[in-house]
């Protein structure tokens, strides 16, 4: 790891830490354990996170969750051995799906739903909750089953695009 990125994840975790220091985590323990997961997600997938940070013009604890709220939906979708192939070709898979903005109500469920409409339907809410715009997802997927098609070799790449459409 380079002098500048081990910088930049100490100024991450800087931010962080006074964010969640912050009175909004006195009243909110959820926000500022979602805060603690995307950023520990952050560490744990360095390479996928800043790709995607990258791309889609995040911090790199949004860049987390966003990949967390991706792969939420393509977990929701395959069958377990299927993800498991996806989640071995992505490391600190758990921290990343722990970064992702809990989905409530419609969209959980919207995830659910068969065909690529409900969880794209949930993605772009979770992007919104991470403050990201909803359009950013179609730009993040291919990020991602380039990371995974890469790491996991073609098949596992074409397995996630599949189920990421």
């Amino acid at each position: 790891m380079t002098r500048q990125a081990c910088f930049e994840i100490a100024c991450a975790a800087a931010l962080v830490i006074s964010v969640a220091s912050g009175p909004a985590s006195a009243t909110d323990p959820q926000a500022a354990a979602a805060i603690t997961d995307a950023a520990a997600a952050a560490k744990a997938s360095p390479e996928l996170v800043g790709a995607l940070s990258q791309e889609i013009g995040a911090t790199p604890e949004q860049a987390a969750g966003a990949a967390g709220a991706l792969f939420g939906v393509a977990k929701s979708r395959l069958k377990a051995d299927e993800f498991s192939q996806v989640a071995k070709a992505v490391p600190g898979m758990d921290a990343l799906l722990k970064a992702a903005p809990a989905a409530g109500g419609a969209s959980a469920a919207l995830s659910q739903v068969p065909g690529s409409a409900g969880g794209m339907t949930a993605a772009a809410s979770a992007f919104s909750k991470l403050g990201l715009k909803p359009d950013m997802v179609a730009k993040a997927v291919p990020v991602l089953t380039s990371f995974v098609g890469k790491s996991g070799g073609a098949n596992v790449g074409s397995l996630l695009a599949g189920v990421l459409k």
